[in-house]
């Protein structure tokens, strides 16, 4: 399974960035093979509007399965979840972390949005 988690540089010793759309990277990890690989998410960074539909849109291209970020606004989750892509929330610790809870099951599934969209 393909997972991606927001993060605040390229690498799982990184933060988890808390927002979605304007997360500065995204971190593919691939559950099954341990294969990580960082993507950029700098067009997003400074867009005027639609930074979460369009980080969707990307995560889809991706393949992912998931998403682990810190936040999701309404725009970004509703396109999320038309994908069938799952949605988990944490704000706690670095990618590695949030990796390894995912792969526990320590992470609970998100049905709703949780700030309102364009928050800073």
């Amino acid at each position: 399974m393909k997972i991606v988690v927001t993060a605040t540089s390229k690498d799982i010793s990184s933060s988890i960035d808390p927002r979605f759309g304007r997360s500065k990277y995204f971190i593919v990890v691939d559950t099954d093979t341990n294969e990580i690989v960082a993507h950029d998410n700098s067009q997003n960074l400074n867009a005027a509007q639609g930074a979460g539909i369009q980080a969707a849109e990307t995560v889809v291209r991706l393949g992912a399965e998931a998403v682990v970020t810190g936040n999701v606004g309404p725009k970004a989750f509703r396109a999320l979840n038309a994908a069938g892509i799952r949605i988990y929330l944490t704000n706690e610790g670095a990618v590695a972390d949030a990796i390894r809870k995912f792969k526990a099951g320590e992470l609970k599934e998100v049905s709703a949005a949780n700030v309102e969209g364009h928050w800073a």
